[in-house]
């Protein structure tokens, strides 16, 4: 018995040891993940010991000051030592986020979490993410310094994950259970890539084209006009380009390919983009331009942005930076600041291929068979054997979708044609900037930067302000990209590209500022093809106005514009739908809902409760309008918000006021009606959860952790107004990931912030000590040190030496 019991006690202690060491499914190896000397409580760390570290290949001691918010002030001798230092730090503080993205963008998730993100990396695959990467890598190391920037860049990083036992490691990593793997400088070219089609990885040609078989051309062109009948562009109207010699290519005589596509790939977030604006001399308070930006992504923790100031000798600059690349990618130096937009350009194009057999080593080009080229993809999946799936390249570019993945025939194909593969050279352009003292220096650094495209703006301390729409740009034919391309016309295929010089941009105009917030980058008069994507109407012209309202701003006019809510999509159509809605028809309940409705001021605000009916109703309405579409088997973009209130209030008779569901015929007038009922049960079912229908609490903004909004690492219930198509465009889990406004004094003044903090570890007071003063519209003064010896604000002071 004794032995028995002696061999049940072993039994049981080794599964309790395998238990504890052993991860299942999504639960850590529980024992490496609450181990006293390894585990999670490691990570329950305080910054700000004032410290010395010896790191290879510096070349002279580097000093970093850090300020109350864990802002590294990075002084060095010359670039390669910065940017050494530069990698350096940023692991210290983001390392799992910074490696975390470049698996996403490699399509290697599967070897973090197991066969559940297959599908996804089969698609990061076949989208050429990992293809764009190695182009723009070879590019990057054709230029020599550039090559030694990304190779001081790695081995920072290297050094700081070189130093880690697995005690020391991010928390993220002891709940996945794995390790950091070394960093290359083709992860940073995967990060670039990941930001590349973050920003400009939607289009809607798959899904126009199905929209034009059930509906036909006429209805598609009056749905999804090129332009609207109110048009306030990027570039202003008086913007002439009649001294410019242009060739556009013809329109071929040749018919769009009518096919269908059931599924797509999954796509970047719709309400990707941002505002940025500028004022000169004339219209600035204090003579000096002013310049903000705020980009609009995803709201997560660690937030997508880490600040910092990079200093050498020869230069001097402070701002926003990637995690993952060189450089501050929004910010400014002691000469000019600039920030981006997303320049919604159509830069993606699908092209239906045949092939010769299933085999796929041919396709039909110009009269003839080609031969393709393949790439086998080996997706390593945790616990499961690697799964190969084989990309199919043309001319075009990669075959996305065939027979083995969403597509519809054995022997066609969709390739993708995107310029995010043509490689370039970004991080050249992000350096160039970083030491640029002049609008020339600004516009020569721009040069190098082909996706995504970007509205760059620009202001400096000679007064001058601009913007350039930046990308490679094809020179299309009207028309061209909209739908399904042939692949085997070569009058399909793209043409050219659209010089340089040539793509839109305005220095100083008349008007006295620039400004873009994702709008309609043109009016009819710039003379190529640009299509209508039907992304904003609305920010643009809130800003715009807000410019024209007065001849002088200050930088509080600059908060207060990136804090305004005012609905400009509600002011245009809540007043007509207030009028005509059949009060006879409502009950007192309803009654009482449309009365709070028509006391609303159209300002989301935290406290409004005609903001909450409105988006109510405005949902409602909506998905009422666009149900057969909704509804469709195959994938259906709606048009354009804004094309969809010009019908209702313009065409309340258009044959797609009918519900398709009903027998009676509707009209918008009867759309109004039932919307708002359904409206009314909403309302109702938010009191009731929530004790009222105040905006800030049906919105409950939050800032999710980026492995699947982990409750305990995230931020939620955050008190914030806006909303998307707001200048404030702050939606449940969107909005601006980092504001900042910089006067371009001597030196320049400069605020900024974001929902989110500088550390990545959820056990630092820094993770998230900015979100409260994000949402209360507040700023930190960006404390832009002018020489290491500075210590005005430093907290601590950290050292980098050469290693002996």
């Amino acid at each position: 018995m004794k032995i028995f019991k002696f061999v049940l006690s072993l039994i049981l202690a080794i599964g309790i040891f395998y238990a504890l060491n052993t991860k299942f499914g999504q639960i850590p190896p529980l024992g490496k993940f609450l181990s006293p000397n390894q585990g999670v409580w490691q990570n329950e760390i305080t910054e700000g010991e004032e410290k010395a570290y010896e790191i290879n290949g510096l070349s002279a001691l580097v000093q970093i000051h850090y300020d109350d918010h864990l802002i590294p002030h990075i002084f060095a001798q010359n670039n390669t030592d910065l940017y050494r230092a530069q990698g350096y730090v940023t692991a210290q503080n983001r390392l799992w986020q910074l490696e975390f993205q470049t698996h996403a963008s490699a399509g290697r998730l599967s070897e973090i979490v197991g066969s559940a993100a297959l599908e996804y990396d089969r698609g990061q695959r076949r989208k050429g993410m990992v293809y764009g990467a190695e182009k723009a890598l070879g590019n990057m190391e054709k230029d020599s310094e550039m090559l030694g920037y990304l190779e001081a860049y790695r081995d920072g990083i290297n050094s700081y994950i070189e130093s880690l036992s697995p005690a020391d490691y991010p928390v993220e990593y002891k709940l996945l259970d794995y390790k950091p793997e070394p960093w290359t400088m083709k992860k940073t070219a995967l990060l670039l890539m990941y930001m590349t089609d973050m920003l400009a990885g939607r289009d809607s040609d798959l899904e126009f084209t199905n929209f034009v078989n059930k509906y036909g051309k006429e209805r598609f062109d009056f749905l999804f006009p090129d332009f609207f009948d109110v048009n306030d562009p990027i570039i202003p109207k008086e913007r002439d380009w009649s001294s410019w010699e242009i060739s556009v290519p013809e329109v071929p005589a040749s018919e769009y390919m009518l096919d269908s596509i059931q599924k797509v790939m999954e796509k970047p977030h719709p309400d990707n983009g941002s505002n940025n604006w500028a004022v000169g001399p004339e219209k600035s308070y204090s003579g000096n331009p002013i310049l903000a930006n705020d980009p609009h992504l995803q709201l997560n923790l660690p937030s997508i942005w880490y600040v910092m100031q990079l200093a050498t000798p020869e230069k001097n600059t402070f701002g926003a930076t990637l995690p993952g690349a060189l450089g501050i990618v929004i910010g400014f130096n002691n000469h000019i600041s600039w920030g981006v937009t997303n320049a919604t350009r159509d830069v993606k194009d699908w092209f239906k291929v045949k092939f010769k057999d299933e085999n796929k080593d041919e396709y039909w080009h110009d009269d003839q068979w080609k031969s393709t080229t393949k790439r086998v993809e080996e997706i390593g999946i945790r616990g499961e054997a690697t799964y190969y799936d084989t990309v199919v390249y043309t001319h075009h570019g990669p075959v996305s979708y065939d027979d083995t993945f969403k597509g519809n025939e054995e022997k066609m194909g969709y390739a993708m044609q995107w310029t995010g593969h043509l490689g370039g050279n970004n991080q050249r352009t992000l350096i160039e900037l970083n030491a640029a003292k002049n609008y020339d220096e600004y516009k020569d650094a721009l040069v190098h930067f082909l996706a995504p495209a970007q509205n760059f703006i620009f202001s400096s301390r000679e007064g001058d302000i601009a913007l350039w729409i930046q990308g490679r740009f094809p020179n299309k034919w009207e028309g061209q990209g909209k739908f399904l391309l042939d692949g085997s016309n070569p009058e399909h295929d793209w043409q050219g590209w659209i010089p340089q010089e040539h793509n839109a941009h305005v220095k100083n105009p008349e008007r006295g500022f620039v400004s873009s917030a994702n709008q309609h980058p043109v009016d009819e008069s710039y003379p190529y093809y640009v299509f209508n994507d039907g992304y904003e109407m609305y920010r643009n012209r809130v800003i715009n106005d807000f410019f024209r309202s007065k001849n002088k701003f200050t930088i509080q006019d600059f908060k207060d514009l990136h804090s305004n809510n005012y609905n400009l999509k509600a002011a245009e159509l809540l007043p007509h739908m207030l009028e005509v809605m059949p009060k006879e028809e409502l009950s007192k309940e309803e009654l009482a809902y449309l009365e709070e409705a028509g006391k609303w001021n159209f300002y989301n605000e935290i406290d409004s409760k005609g903001a909450s009916i409105w988006e109510a109703w405005w949902t409602r309405l909506n998905r009422m309008v666009w149900d057969e579409v909704r509804d469709s088997q195959e994938a259906i973009d709606a048009p354009f918000v804004y094309q969809t209130i010009y019908l209702l209030k313009n065409y309340p008779d258009d044959p797609f006021m009918d519900i398709a569901s009903t027998p009676e015929v509707e009209t918008a007038n009867d759309l109004f009606l039932a919307s708002f009922k359904e409206a009314v049960k909403d309302l109702n079912s938010w009191k009731s959860e929530l004790g009222d229908y105040q905006w800030g609490d049906v919105k409950a903004t939050y800032a999710g952790h980026l492995l699947q909004a982990l409750p305990a690492f995230s931020r939620f219930n955050i008190p914030i107004g806006g909303n998307s198509g707001i200048v404030n465009a702050t939606s449940k889990n969107h909005g601006a990931s980092w504001r900042m406004i910089v006067e371009m004094s001597d030196p320049p003044k400069a605020f900024g912030v974001y929902p989110g903090g500088q550390s990545g570890n959820p056990g630092s007071k820094f993770y998230d000590d900015l979100v409260d003063i994000w949402a209360a519209g507040e700023y930190l003064e960006l404390n832009f040190m002018q020489s290491a010896d500075d210590q005005t604000g430093v907290s601590f002071t950290q050292t980098l030496n050469p290693k002996q």
